[in-house]
């Protein structure tokens, strides 16, 4: 049964914490608004939002000031601009959101919620999620070209009734380059520090006046700046668009991504401190390799304009070879992975009047997928892994196939000329048939493994939408979305110690979000967003005496505030500000607490402890209180074509476990950019990250018990130098 809908006062909503810096950031908002109502120009034309346009949230062209909820669009300008060696270097300019950097391409992601690894989000590329639900990968990012895209679309909180399970903290949607009128070349080349290089290829052209193609390439190599932490990847994006009738229009896309990433170690905190470039994990340990095909071809059919039809089938094929990182120190395994993914969307709108749209679709596909971990040992010298053996032992061999039916509807109201409301819902159904490959019981009681067996799960999800214009230059809007998580197929059959892993629930969410934005003096833009999500059934991972456990423990509430602006200072400034205060808490997180080690205050000889433990009120682990990024733009009037910029990053202080007894006290970063149009067809790029070289972690986290904090330590002081040419 859903909760009922309850609009509730900010009073009750928010803390009193989040309440006060509300009001701060209302009362600077305005303040800003019009302090630089003078200083703006029109250099670069208005960026005001009442034209730009979003794609994800209704998977079609709407105006971004008709949206209730929070958005952010990344133009094809800036990527060219920031030129993206990792996803973090793009979409942490974007208010509310922040990807580390693993090594590599590797992350993980926090919009909303803490730095976790945890399902909660959705990547789509052309608003196909890249993966199937319940097959998250926290790294997901690295199977998409983000370089090479056209634009990067980011909602901030759930999504709306076309889109289902992880949707919770955010969506990511790349969008693809569209096939030039004309034959077009582009080849980007980059050369940097430790073995950086990088070589971005795009080739188009139109095959007649009604269809075209492009081929984008992205070739990758990097040492890595800690030891033994090599990376590359291949990818390659084929899109084809043809006109096929007055009518019909079709859109095919290909992607291919090769990952290949060594495994890289955190480290203690003497060696973070003095030898951050030492890695632990040596040779193939806590390697990766990973190979991701999509193909899709979306049918759109409009016969007025009233109503359209869209068609999209689609198909995915991913491998993954590893042995988990995370795992080398007391589980280690060599794992396989494999899924496809059969698919199809589908979708009808229609305008019945000037005043109402109703959109209804449904989404359905299988993913037949196998796992297999087997048992290695590891080898050492001193301190360091440096490679394994096999051990003939089968962990675990299974096959399953998960299918998945999503109805849903969403419909908009224009009435009183201001005023536009939203109403939705949306039905899933998982069904996910598991077969054991293995004869005979668990290898032991670290490895259990459930019967073979079907389970299935549902939920429906409403969502609700306001938006208000307040005038020709402002908005303001409000959204209730309610959404969930379904457990993942390694949750459900991989358990480790957890008995009864088959009976996880999925995680509930419901977020409440009211948000203003705007533009003032032709080129100022700003945008605030004040929320509270609320989890239950959340499913978390927790250490059991030596053993790593699941089960859905509790509920956690996460509030913030997160403003952006953005504008000209002169003819040469520009500036860019987004800045984010969040509050996460455990409201209710209780299990049974083993341990072994006198770490924890166990007396020895003496008993483990074993105790219930709840760590309500506590702040949720990994959390960062806030999240800010500044960039300062200069274009010398005197020299046209040149460019600088400075920006810094801000990482703010946050809790490394749920206990709240040790802290990691954040960072600040500053990178310089700058770039060159030589001609129209050639372009030089420099950039520089972390100028300061400054010591940090991108992930700083503690076992519950252990005294020790482990730090990832971050890129250090790096160089890139890129040379462009088009035609």
């Amino acid at each position: 049964m859903q909760p009922k809908i309850k609009i509730r006062c900010l009073n009750k909503i928010f803390s009193k914490k989040i309440r006060t810096s509300s009001k701060k950031i209302i009362y600077s908002i305005f303040s800003v608004v019009f302090s630089f109502q003078s200083l703006a120009d029109e250099r670069d034309g208005s960026l005001d939002d009442d034209h730009t346009l979003v794609i994800t949230s209704t998977r079609e062209e709407k105006l971004k000031s008709e949206l209730a909820e929070s958005v952010t669009v990344i133009d094809s300008k800036q990527i060219e601009e920031i030129s993206p060696s990792h996803p973090a270097e793009l979409l942490n300019r974007v208010p509310g959101v922040y990807i580390n950097n693993l090594g590599g391409e590797g992350h993980m992601s926090s919009i909303r919620q803490p730095i976790t690894t945890s399902g909660v989000y959705l990547f789509l590329e052309d608003g196909i999620p890249t993966r199937p639900s319940g097959f998250f990968n926290h790294n997901g990012l690295y199977e998409i070209n983000i370089p090479q895209s056209s634009r990067i679309e980011v909602i901030k909180g759930t999504g709306s009734a076309l889109y289902g399970s992880d949707a919770i903290g955010g969506i990511i949607n790349s969008i693809t380059r569209p096939s030039p009128e004309s034959t077009e070349f582009e080849g980007h080349f980059e050369f940097g520090s430790f073995g950086w290089k990088r070589g971005l290829i795009s080739v188009g052209t139109n095959i007649d006046e009604d269809s075209g193609f492009r081929i984008d390439v992205n070739v990758t190599d990097n040492d890595g700046y800690r030891d033994e932490s090599a990376y590359s990847r291949k990818s390659t994006t084929v899109r084809y668009d043809n006109n096929l009738s007055a009518a019909w229009d079709l859109k095919t896309v290909f992607s291919y991504s090769k990952v290949e990433q060594s495994g890289v170690s955190s480290l203690e905190e003497d060696e973070y401190r003095n030898n951050p470039k030492k890695n632990l994990f040596h040779g193939d340990i806590g390697f990766r390799e990973v190979d991701a095909y999509r193909l899709s071809a979306e049918f759109s059919y409009q016969s007025n304009d009233s109503e359209l039809w869209t068609f999209t089938p689609y198909f995915r094929d991913n491998q993954m070879v590893m042995t988990p990182s995370w795992m080398v120190t007391y589980d280690p395994n060599f794992r396989t992975y494999k899924f496809d993914s059969y698919g199809a969307m589908i979708k009808y709108r229609n305008r019945l009047s000037d005043s109402f749209t109703i959109i209804s679709g449904v989404d359905f596909e299988t993913t037949p997928s196998s796992y297999q971990e087997e048992s290695i040992s590891v080898v050492q010298d001193g301190d360091i892994y440096v490679g394994y053996a096999l051990d003939d032992v089968d962990y675990y061999n299974f096959d399953a196939t998960q299918n998945i039916i999503s109805p849903y509807i969403h419909s908009e109201w224009k009435f009183a000329n201001q005023w536009i409301f939203s109403l939705g819902g949306r039905y899933d159904y998982y069904e996910v048939d598991y077969e054991d490959k293995l004869a005979g019981n668990a290898v032991d009681s670290r490895h259990l493994r459930p019967e073979s067996q079907k389970v299935d799960f549902d939920n429906f999800s409403p969502k609700l939408g306001l938006v208000y214009q307040l005038n020709e230059q402002h908005n303001a809007y409000f959204n209730y979305r309610y959404s969930f998580v379904a457990p993942s197929v390694g949750r459900l059959f991989r358990p480790g110690s957890s008995q009864d892993s088959e009976n996880l629930k999925p995680i509930k969410s419901k977020s409440y979000e009211i948000g203003f934005r705007g533009h003032f003096a032709d080129n100022w833009r700003y945008e605030a967003a004040i929320y509270n999500l609320e989890k239950s059934d959340d499913i978390v991972t927790f250490i059991d005496g030596s053993d790593r456990k699941v089960t859905n423990a509790g509920e956690t509430s996460h509030k913030g505030i997160e403003i952006g602006l953005q504008g000209d200072l002169s003819d040469a400034f520009s500036v860019s500000f987004a800045w984010t205060k969040t509050e996460q808490k455990y409201e209710e997180f209780g299990y049974l607490f083993q341990c072994f080690s006198p770490a924890c205050g166990r007396v020895i000889p003496g008993p483990p402890i074993r105790e219930n433990r709840n760590f309500a009120g506590f702040d949720v682990g990994k959390s960062p209180e806030s999240l800010g990024n500044v960039s300062l733009q200069y274009y010398p009037t005197q020299i046209p074509g040149l460019r600088f910029e400075l920006e810094m990053e801000h990482v703010g202080e946050y809790f490394t476990d749920e206990t709240n007894t040790l802290k990691y006290g954040g960072h600040d970063l500053f990178n310089l950019r700058s770039s060159y149009e030589v001609s129209d067809s050639t372009k030089v790029t420099f950039r520089v990250m972390n100028v300061t070289d400054k010591i940090y972690s991108t992930y700083t986290t503690a076992q519950v018990g252990d005294l020790d904090i482990s730090y990832r330590p971050g890129l250090p002081r790096a160089y890139y130098l890129g040379f462009k040419y088009s035609y």
